[in-house]
């Protein structure tokens, strides 16, 4: 069993269902929004990820693993788009494999382990 990582939070859950109770964790994913909300699922962001892994076939920050996941970087999509760039560009991404996208993710998204 373990407490909850969000602050504040007294809940306590099986070890097994990550570093959040099932309220905070059903927060996060509300704040990420769905993969169609966040552009992942359009004719652009497929041809986005084919590019991206293939100009880097191995992940970029452990450079050990193949890459699984087109991640955009420096900026998310989010702010991409915000910015009028095209986030389907992939100039604006980066080759990642699943662990390291996991762990950059939880730090940087909304929702991610580390934003309160």
């Amino acid at each position: 069993m373990r407490v909850c990582s969000t602050p504040g939070c007294p809940t306590v859950y099986p070890r097994h269902e990550g570093s959040r109770c099932a309220t905070h964790r059903a927060q996060a994913d509300r704040a990420r929004g769905t993969a169609t909300q966040r552009g992942y699922n359009s004719r652009g962001h497929q041809a986005f990820r084919t590019a991206v892994i293939q100009r880097d076939p191995i992940c970029v920050v452990c450079h050990l693993n193949p890459s699984t996941v087109a991640d955009h970087h420096p900026r998310s999509r989010r702010e991409l788009t915000d910015l009028a760039l095209n986030p389907n560009n992939p100039e604006y991404g980066r080759g990642l494999c699943h662990d390291c996208h996991s762990r950059e993710t939880a730090a940087n998204q909304p929702g991610g382990w580390h934003q309160g």
